[in-house]
């Protein structure tokens, strides 16, 4: 249980990691095993290898310390490395299972019990030593790795993509994650803002970087820690740097985007400092760069050359995508390009799959005064709530404007197994939103927040119904076709401009959309309401437009506790079942 007054919560981010450099890499360790009537299962042949035998970092003055990016990766051969990460329920806690192989078939290993704790990644994988120059350790710390944290190849002949998801997921209600280094691949294993910068003074310095003993001997792996030569210099971003450039110090902001560049979104927002743009993403209860729609997206992995090459549109390289029957999530999404005209024919709503809307228990939650929404004395609840798509189909929405029509009006469409639609209905209509923080198309009607009393009576509606739908949240990758590279994770790639004529918006199976609900109209005003116990009901497809495959499991409510005085309100935060996060 928290209880929380005014207070802005922050959750970290998977930050953006360097690219491997050239080297020469020695892998396969592991001694052959005797030949045997039955073959055991096999996993991949795990290292931890250094991409370089020194490394130089930069110590900004105005922020806290180095993030230590040591350029250590971990790479697998002979098979993938590939984990799966689920809990039943909330009441249920987080298993891991191996994918191994025995005669060729893929078969699941189940991993000891308190593995993993949530899904950020193995907990204390990395196990840092730094020494000074005269010898003395100044710094001893174990590190989470995400197995995600893909930089790219190390050999020619490895994959030229690796299948699985770019990055550990860090919404508290996740129910499912894959993880994975793809064979002939390495993961850099800096944890980037999950851990904490260190203070180390400008001079050389000794850096030792092993796997802790419990994975070595969960994984097979052997016993060699990395070495390298760290040189700390000191810098100030006053240094005739630029913010812009400073936002790519070695080690910690490399991979970080300037937020307010997000086309469509970022207008009315200055652009952030160095430390704004490489801070971790926010819960939701505090103000964020992606205001209104959730959490920052986390910073990626430095990208391997295959998806640069695709990104700048070179030829060469085809992204994979699903086959029939292949439903394991390796495809990559198609871009999200609207029909360039409404559709003809009949509506209808085909039996073939549809998505499964679902909500999650709102999180991030807190209290705020009304200054920030320009109504000063009054007391708000604000939240962060999350609807995902647990599938097993996509859900396609578009948007098409007649000319001088304030409105578009939404159509929601239907594919066979082979992806050739087959049907569409009308679902109601989008409208353009000019306030700041939002400056995009909102489809209308996706979900609805309500604060309950006790008795589960209404006592308060949030005024946000209209929603710009992204993939923020990867909620539940393990469900059938989670598609684990979705393509519009952000505001910028789904929402349109005022000028356009139609939009074209999709929530992939497996994702989420979270919102933060801390702006005006969209936070539960709590001014005149008693102290005691209420409900924020998370509601997905209100007004039941949208076609799915269930509506009865649509909504979730999240307990909370409100208390204090007028101007100086607090609200406790009891766990869910076994999530305690507020």
């Amino acid at each position: 249980m928290s209880t929380t007054r005014t207070h802005r919560l922050r959750r970290p981010l998977l930050a953006g990691t360097t690219a491997v450099a050239a080297m020469a890499v020695t892998v396969g360790f592991m001694a052959a095993a005797p030949e045997k009537a039955t073959a055991a299962p096999t996993g991949p042949k795990l290292s931890l290898i250094a991409a370089t035998g020194s490394v130089t970092l930069t110590s900004w003055k105005e922020e806290p310390g180095v993030y230590l990016d040591l350029g250590t990766y971990l790479t697998s051969e002979g098979q993938p490395l590939e984990l799966k990460v689920t809990r039943k329920s909330y009441k249920d806690p987080v298993t891991v299972t191996q994918t191994v192989f025995e005669g060729g078939k893929a078969k699941a290993k189940a991993l000891p019990a308190g593995t993993v704790k949530d899904f950020s990644g193995l907990p204390g994988f990395a196990e840092v030593t730094i020494k000074d120059k005269n010898g003395k350790v100044v710094v001893t710390r174990a590190e989470s790795f995400c197995p995600n944290n893909a930089s790219g190849r190390v050999r020619p002949d490895a994959p030229a993509t690796s299948k699985y998801p770019e990055s550990c997921p860090t919404n508290p209600f996740t129910l499912g994650s894959v993880w994975g280094v793809e064979k002939g691949w390495a993961a850099n294993t800096y944890g980037g803002s999950y851990t904490e910068p260190v203070k180390l003074a400008a001079g050389s310095y000794t850096a030792k970087v092993g796997v802790a003993k419990k994975y070595r001997d969960l994984f097979g792996i052997a016993d060699k820690p990395a070495t390298v030569k760290l040189t700390i210099e000191e810098r100030s971003w006053e240094n005739g740097r630029s913010a812009a450039a400073a936002q790519a110090h070695a080690g910690h902001g490399s991979a970080h985007q300037d937020p307010s560049a997000h086309a469509g979104h970022g207008a009315g927002h200055a652009a952030p400092s160095p430390a704004q743009a490489g801070a971790p993403q926010t819960s939701g209860a505090g103000p964020s760069y992606n205001v209104g729609h959730g959490p920052l997206k986390a910073a990626p992995p430095a990208l391997p050359w295959a998806v640069k090459a695709r990104q700048a549109g070179r030829s060469g390289f085809q992204a994979a995508r699903d086959t029939a029957g292949q439903t394991d999530g390796s495809r990559k999404a198609p871009a999200l390009t609207p029909r360039a005209a409404r559709p003809t024919g009949t509506p209808s709503v085909p039996d073939v799959p549809k998505p499964d809307l679902r909500s999650l228990p709102a999180y991030g939650i807190t209290i705020g005064d009304g200054g920030g929404q320009g109504t000063p004395g009054k007391d708000y609840l604000a939240f962060s709530a999350n609807v995902w798509n647990a599938g097993p189909a996509q859900l396609v929405v578009d948007g098409f404007r007649s000319p001088g029509k304030a409105k578009m009006d939404a159509f929601q469409y239907f594919y066979d197994a082979k992806g050739k639609q087959v049907g569409y209905t009308p679902t109601g209509t989008m409208e353009w939103d000019p306030r700041p923080g939002h400056v995009h198309w909102h489809f209308t009607d996706f979900a609805s927040y309500r604060l309950l009393k006790a008795d589960k009576k209404e006592a308060v509606r949030s005024g946000k119904e209209a929603f710009c739908l992204a993939n923020t949240d990867a909620v539940d990758y393990t469900v059938k076709n989670a598609n684990w590279h979705p393509f519009n994770t952000d505001l910028s790639t789904a929402c349109g401009q005022e000028s356009s004529i139609s939009v074209r918006e999709v929530l992939d199976v497996g994702s989420g959309d979270t919102y933060t609900q801390d702006l005006p109209g969209q936070s539960f005003d709590i001014t005149d309401l008693p102290n005691g116990t209420y409900y924020i009901q998370v509601l997905a497809n209100p007004a039941k437009r949208l076609k799915e495959t269930n509506l009865d499991n649509n909504s979730a409510l999240r307990k909370v506790v409100l208390g204090g005085t007028k101007g100086a309100r607090t609200v406790t935060v009891p766990a869910h079942e076994l999530v305690n996060a507020n």
